[in-house]
């Protein structure tokens, strides 16, 4: 059975941000993510971490102003010192709290872009990104996002993922498999998974519609966990999603799954 992570930034909500890692460890999760840590010190973090025995497994690079819509800056030609700066932020953290890998944000096409640009300034973005963070022992994973939630997403499917990845050309650039994503966005989501283990460092969860717990959708988790075991998949999964109701009264799938 994979290793499951909670979300911080989705789950116990009701709580302050540093009261929700005693939380995840309370409810049996063993490792966390979340968007951001850049508004808390990473001291501070890392003392919450190994109070309940968690592992730091993932965080995404800065992303511009999430409040007032960024969702990434990587494709913006705009923006290029920006991006650069906030690798050597993310570095810095990661140091600190001990997690080897960052996810990277493309970022919304703004209306009428050159695509093709766009997708050059992508491509040296992760480049370099790529090349910084192996120097620090820290892998460099991307994610897919569907184009409903997020309008013009820049990368929003495997196959372009690959492509983009192929012309960066480095080894230190994988995938980040958003299940929830991609089932709205291609679908076929075993064999598609299955295809692409190899570039795939990291999966993420929630059920679909809705983007709920497991269970609560049409996705069968029951066989994509047994099939993320069976195909070999190594890294943890995040479960990023929305609980129904409340977080403790949606957490009985890891028991009915088996995840705990």
């Amino acid at each position: 059975m994979p290793r499951f992570a909670a979300n911080l930034s989705m789950l116990f909500t009701e709580l302050d941000f540093m009261d929700r890692f005693a939380a995840a460890a309370e409810a049996g999760f063993s490792g966390v993510e979340y968007l951001f840590p850049y508004d808390y010190p990473a001291e501070d973090i890392k003392a919450r971490l190994d109070a309940n025995g968690l592992t730091q497994v993932l965080f995404n690079l800065p992303a511009g102003d999430w409040a007032n819509g960024d969702r990434g800056i990587a494709c913006d030609p705009e923006r290029v010192e920006e991006f650069r700066a906030g690798v050597d932020r993310a570095i810095a953290y990661a140091k600190v709290l001990g997690n080897t890998q960052v996810n990277c944000l493309a970022g919304i096409a703004p209306k009428g872009a050159d695509l093709g640009k766009l997708e050059m300034t992508f491509i040296e973005n992760l480049r370099y990104a790529a090349q910084k963070l192996e120097a620090e022992g820290i892998r460099l994973v991307m994610e897919m996002i569907n184009t409903r939630d997020i309008p013009r997403f820049f990368l929003n499917n495997t196959s372009q993922a690959q492509e983009i990845r192929g012309k960066v050309g480095h080894a230190n650039l994988f995938l980040q498999y958003d299940i929830y994503h991609m089932q709205i966005m291609e679908g076929d989501l075993a064999r598609t998974i299955e295809n692409n283990l190899a570039a795939i460092n990291h999966v993420q969860l929630a059920d679909n519609p809705g983007r709920n717990e497991p269970g609560t959708g049409e996705i069968n988790y029951h066989f994509l966990f047994e099939h993320l075991d069976r195909i070999g998949y190594q890294g943890w999964v995040g479960c990023e999603y929305k609980p129904a109701t409340t977080t403790e009264a949606g957490l009985g799938w890891l028991k009915s799954h088996n995840a705990i």
